[in-house]
């Protein structure tokens, strides 16, 4: 016997439960891996110091933030196990990306031991812990990408997005900090102080576009502050200046301090976009227990009240010559089947929408997928830095009136079909 259309509508009310309970894990793990991003923010520039000391300074603050990081990575490695389980329903994608990143997290402690040693340079130090907070980053987008509720697909869009600019905002303070404590810089030191402005950009954009209104109008709001002035002030000195003109050192600390109360300003806003998250997924999941005990109540009222044809039949077989009136066919189950209509026609349209909604935020992580391959592609092909490659296809995007992600897959379907002039080589 075939199963009742009206046990299909309960079975998608359950597994959408199931997916938004799954979502909710994944949040959690979001915000898990963003904190443990955070902390390995401050080791790296810590260790930078250190280094750049030759074991002078932050000594302690490399063993505070290094006993404030290992909870978080206990933490993180036993979520990341869960993942393991059928019911999480990891992609072999995500799988391999989790595996990658418990890779770089086990490399952690070797790399101290050669940072205890002076074995690591300052810049190798930071280009050494970028590379595994990269592989973090690249997870969350990962676990961002597929949410099946519009709002919460949109909130995780806008967090991933804060947490990749937090990350070029803090490789830009490292940037700075040398520019300005050396004195003066080389020309591709500037080249790349301004690839992460744009980068920075090209991030809080999409954050705007997302996040809601509460979210955008507190950011705007910090625009105003005195330390976001005097940040815009020193970074238009190191804009404007040119290679190999001298740099007031002093200002190094300025600098410093400016440019990581702005970072703290992201670190605030990725926590609230976070519960941001949270909260929508209980409140999705709420509504959705409600719509489900409200079919199950439908379904008690079909059971317990026989659709009329049924009682027609006995009046046919019971010897009852009175004539089957219509009203006899549809009359006393007609509100609940009329009431079960609407329930699977509203939750058609709720689909629908979302659907609609859930394009948009895929297309966002789409693009930038896009885009990230297409980098990695032109740094190989042409022996070019990861600034010089973003670059390049922003002045190409530019020239041929086509967007970075519709210039990035023409180039990955076929590269001989668009035209770069990469100004050099670099290896």
């Amino acid at each position: 016997m075939f199963a009742p259309a009206s046990q299909f509508a309960l079975r998608a009310k359950e597994r959408e439960i199931a997916s938004l309970r799954l979502l909710a894990e994944r949040i959690e793990l979001v915000d898990l891996i963003g904190r443990t991003i955070h902390v390995l923010q401050r080791e790296r520039g810590v260790t930078s110091i250190f280094l750049a000391s030759d074991g002078k300074r932050f000594s302690d603050e490399r063993a505070a933030v290094r006993n404030e990081l290992a909870p978080l990575i206990a933490q993180l490695n036993a979520h990341l196990d869960l993942q393991l389980s059928p019911e999480r329903d990891a992609s072999s994608r995500m799988l391999a990306m989790i595996a990658w990143v418990l890779l770089d997290l086990e490399s952690l402690d070797a790399m101290r031991g050669r940072i205890d040693r002076r074995g690591m340079t300052a810049p190798e130090s930071v280009l050494a812990f970028s590379k595994v907070i990269g592989g973090l980053m690249e997870l969350i987008f990962q676990l961002a990408d597929g949410a099946p509720e519009p709002s919460i697909s949109r909130t995780l869009v806008a967090l991933v997005h804060v947490v990749q600019g937090k990350e070029e905002a803090g490789q830009e303070r490292a940037v700075g900090a040398h520019m300005f404590a050396s004195g003066g810089f080389p020309a591709d030191q500037q080249q790349r102080f301004v690839h992460l402005i744009n980068a920075q950009q090209h991030s809080l954009e999409v954050f705007d576009n997302f996040a809601d209104a509460a979210q955008t109008d507190w950011w705007k709001s910090r625009a105003i502050t005195a330390h976001v002035g005097t940040f815009l002030s020193l970074r238009q000195i190191l804009c404007n200046a040119r290679a190999g003109d001298a740099i007031d050192s002093s200002l190094t600390e300025s600098w410093f301090d400016a440019s990581s109360a702005r970072i703290t300003d992201m670190w605030h806003l990725q926590l609230a976009l976070a519960a941001r998250g949270r909260e929508a997924c209980d409140a999705s999941i709420a509504i959705a227990q409600q719509a489900l005990r409200d079919s199950e109540a439908l379904m008690k009222a079909l059971r317990d009240t026989p659709p009329t044809h049924t009682q027609a039949l006995d009046h046919f077989f019971g010897g009852d010559s009175a004539p089957v009136s219509s009203d006899m066919l549809i009359g006393k189950d007609r509100a609940t089947v009329s009431s079960l209509k609407s329930v699977l026609e509203a939750q058609s349209a709720r689909l629908a929408r979302m659907e609609v909604e859930l394009d948009e935020a895929r297309r966002a992580l789409h693009e930038r997928k896009l885009v990230q391959r297409a980098k990695n592609a032109l740094m190989a092909r042409y022996g070019l830095s990861e600034d010089v490659a973003f670059r390049l296809l922003q002045k190409t995007s530019m020239d041929s009136g086509r967007s970075l992600a519709e210039l990035a897959e023409a180039f990955l379907i076929a590269p001989e079909t668009v035209s770069f002039t990469p100004r050099a080589r670099k290896n």
